[in-house]
C-alpha cells in the first residue's frame, strides 16, 4: 500500500484548489481541529486555517513553479495579524529562496514561529498519518451509529447478491454521507481496483461531499474534484480512487465524446434530482443501476421535485428515518422547542376576525394577528437559555442584515457572551470579504464568539461546530431551509443533552409547524420500546407555558399539516364554536 494523501502525481497534476485541499485533508488526518479552507480571490493571505492544542495555525499555500520569495512571508504574517493566528505556515510546492530561510531565523529570534513546509515536508507529514481511517483512530470525534452500520450492511447485502442499486433515506443530521462513505470503504476492500464517482447537482456540494468522505477513508484512498472550477486531466482522473463531481460537468464531457474512467460504483447525493438530462447522460454512459456500475442514492426525501417517485432507479430504501423518528429514537439531540406566543394580538383576533372577515389568508392573518418585532424580549429569553446550558453556543437566524446587527448589539450590550453577525453583505450593502467571514467562523469554532446572528449563511454549505441553542427570528416557508436551520443544533455530541430552540417567528404557518411537531413527538409508540421521550415542543408566554393558546390555535387552524404548506392567499381558518379567551 502506498501513501495517497500526498504524492508527486497528485501534487503536480492538480491545480491550486486541489493543492489547498490536499493540505486541508492532511491537517484533518493529522488531528487538527476547526480546519477550514479559505483560499479564494481576496482571502487576505490565508488559504487554510486550523487549530491544534489550543493554538491557531494559518497556512499560506503557494503552488508556484519557482521557489517562494520574501514577499510571501510578509503576506503570511499580515494574514496572521488579520486572523489573530498564533503560528504562520508558508507552504511552497517548489521550496523557498535562501532569503526566506534567513527571514525565518530572524523571526524566530523575535518570537514569531514561522514554519516553512516544502513538498518534502508535506510528504513527511503524510507519512506520519496512519493508514486506518480517522473515524477508527479518533473515536472521540467520529462514531458510526447502529442504524448507520445496519444501513451499510444492507447496502453490502444488495451488492453481494447482485442487486443493481440501493437507496438511503435519512433526514438532515442523521448522516447519509457517513453511510455512503463507509459503504465505499467496505466495497473497496471487497473489490480491488475499485473506482467510485460521487455526483451532486451543485459545485459547492461537491466540495462538501469530498470533505465528508475523508474521515471514513484510509490514507491509501486518493480523492479529487471535477466540477465547474476544476477539470482534472485524464492522467489524474485515472489515479484517483474517488472522483467527486458536478453532474453537469461530467455530462458535458460525455456529450463531447470524452471517455470516462471505469467507474464501478456511482453515488448520487440528493438523488431526488434524478431525472434531469444531465443525470440521464452520465448514468446511461456507465450503465449505473442497470447492469453496470452499482448505484447508491442519498436523499432526505424519496420524492422528486416533479412529484414522481424514484422507482425507476431504486427499490425500497435500505434505511428510512425521518426527522421525528430520529428525535423520538435518540438518533438526534433532544430538542426543547419553545414556541412563543407573546406577540399574538389576541384582542385583534377576538375583535376583528369573524366569519365575515376578509383576513382569512396567511398574509391577512399575519398582518392582523402579530405585533411588531420584540428584540428586547428575545434577548432576555436567549440570556436565560444561555445560562441553562453547561457549554452554551448559539445561532440566531434573522430576517435582514439590519435586524442581525441590532440583535448582535443587544446581546453584546447585555454582556452574557460575545455575538457577531455572519452574512454575505453588510448593512450598507458591501460584500463581506472572505477573511472577515472566515475569521468570524474561526472565532465561533474556538469559542471566542458565543453567538452568531446569521442572515443568509449557515442554512447549508458552511461547516459550523455543534450548537445547543437555536433562535428563530426569520420567517421561512421552506421546509427544507427550516430543517437545515434546525439541524444546526441536532447533532449529538459528548456532554450535550439537548438543544434549546427559541422560536419567535410571527407567522401563522410556523405555529402550525409547532403544533404538528408537538403532536408527532407526543404520539405514543407501544410497538417500539426504543422511543426516546427527551424531545418536546412547548408553547410559551414569556417564561410560562401557554397551553391554552396552543389548544386554541389547534382548534382554530384545523388541519395543521395542510396549513404548513398554505400559500399567502389561501383560506386556511376553521372557527371553533367558542373563543376560549378572556
Amino acid at each position: 500500500m502506498t501513501q495517497r494523501l500526498v504524492n508527486d502525481l497528485l501534487v503536480a497534476g492538480t491545480g491550486w484548489q486541489g493543492f489547498e485541499r490536499i493540505i486541508e485533508r492532511l491537517l484533518l488526518a493529522r488531528g487538527y481541529a476547526a480546519v477550514q479552507r479559505v483560499g479564494a480571490s481576496g482571502d487576505g493571505g490565508a488559504d487554510v486555517i486550523a487549530t491544534l492544542h489550543g493554538r491557531r495555525w494559518l497556512f499560506q499555500v503557494k503552488r508556484w513553479r519557482s521557489p517562494v520569495g520574501p514577499s510571501a512571508v510578509a503576506e503570511t504574517l499580515a494574514a496572521c495579524r488579520r486572523y489573530d493566528a498564533d503560528i504562520p505556515v508558508l507552504v511552497g510546492l517548489n521550496g523557498f529562496e535562501s532569503s526566506v530561510h534567513v527571514q525565518r531565523s530572524q523571526l524566530a529570534a523575535s518570537g514569531i514561529p514561522l514554519q516553512l513546509w516544502s513538498r518534502r515536508t508535506l510528504i513527511k507529514q503524510a507519512e506520519m498519518v496512519p493508514l486506518a481511517p480517522p473515524w477508527e483512530r479518533l473515536s472521540n470525534r467520529y462514531e458510526l451509529r447502529s442504524y448507520q452500520e445496519q444501513a451499510v450492511d444492507r447496502i453490502m447485502g444488495e451488492h453481494i447478491v447482485g442487486g443493481r442499486s440501493a437507496l438511503i433515506v435519512l433526514a438532515t443530521g442523521l448522516g447519509k454521507t457517513v453511510v455512503a462513505a463507509d459503504f465505499y470503504r467496505r466495497y473497496a476492500k471487497l473489490r480491488r481496483n475499485s473506482k467510485a464517482l460521487v455526483l451532486a447537482h451543485r459545485n459547492e456540494l461537491v466540495y462538501q461531499l469530498e470533505r465528508s468522505f475523508w474521515p471514513m477513508l484510509p490514507a491509501t484512498a486518493a480523492t479529487g474534484v471535477w466540477n465547474g472550477y476544476e477539470r482534472p486531466s485524464p492522467d489524474v482522473l485515472a489515479e484517483l480512487d474517488i472522483v467527486f463531481a458536478c453532474v453537469d460537468s461530467v455530462a458535458v464531457a460525455v456529450n463531447s465524446g470524452r471517455a470516462l474512467p471505469d467507474f464501478n460504483l456511482v453515488i448520487v447525493d440528493e438523488c431526488h434530482h434524478l431525472g434531469t438530462s444531465a443525470y440521464g447522460t452520465v448514468l446511461a454512459e456507465l450503465s449505473a443501476g442497470d447492469g453496470g456500475a452499482f448505484l447508491v442514492g442519498m436523499t432526505a426525501t424519496p420524492w422528486r421535485p416533479d412529484g414522481k417517485a424514484l422507482n425507476q432507479w431504486f427499490d425500497s430504501p435500505v434505511v428510512d428515518i425521518d426527522l421525528v423518528r430520529g428525535l423520538r429514537e435518540g438518533y438526534l439531540s433532544n430538542v426543547d422547542y419553545r414556541m412563543y406566543t407573546d406577540n399574538i394580538n389576541w384582542e385583534a383576533l377576538t375583535r376583528g376576525l369573524s366569519r365575515e372577515s376578509p383576513a382569512l389568508s396567511p398574509k391577512g392573518i399575519n398582518r392582523t394577528l402579530f405585533i411588531e418585532e420584540w428584540d428586547d424580549a428575545v434577548v432576555v429569553r436567549l440570556s436565560e437559555a444561555w445560562h441553562e446550558q453547561s457549554k452554551p453556543r448559539g445561532i440566531v437566524f434573522c430576517g435582514t442584515i439590519d435586524h442581525a446587527e441590532r440583535m448582535a448589539a443587544r446581546i453584546n450590550a447585555l454582556g452574557f457572551t460575545r455575538a457577531e453577525v455572519i452574512a454575505s453583505k453588510t448593512g450598507d450593502g458591501k460584500v463581506v470579504d472572505i477573511p472577515t467571514r472566515s475569521r468570524i467562523l474561526w472565532d465561533f469554532a474556538d469559542g471566542r464568539t458565543g453567538i452568531l446572528c446569521a442572515v443568509d449563511i449557515l442554512n447549508e454549505g458552511v461547516d459550523v461546530p455543534d450548537v445547543n441553542i437555536v433562535v428563530f427570528q426569520r420567517v421561512t416557508h421552506s421546509r427544507r431551509i427550516f430543517v437545515q436551520q434546525l439541524g444546526r443544533g441536532l447533532r449529538l455530541a459528548p456532554g450535550k443533552d439537548r438543544v434549546v430552540v427559541l422560536d419567535f417567528v410571527s407567522d401563522i404557518r410556523r405555529f402550525a409547524v409547532g403544533l404538528d411537531l408537538q403532536d408527532q413527538l407526543g404520539r405514543s409508540d407501544s410497538l417500539n420500546p426504543r422511543v426516546h421521550l427527551g424531545s418536546k415542543v412547548t408553547f410559551m408566554r414569556a417564561d410560562i407555558p401557554d397551553q391554552p393558546a396552543a389548544d386554541f390555535l389547534r382548534e382554530w387552524l384545523g388541519d395543521v399539516a395542510a396549513v404548513q404548506d398554505a400559500g399567502e392567499d389561501a383560506h386556511i381558518l376553521r372557527y371553533p364554536p367558542e373563543v376560549p379567551l378572556s
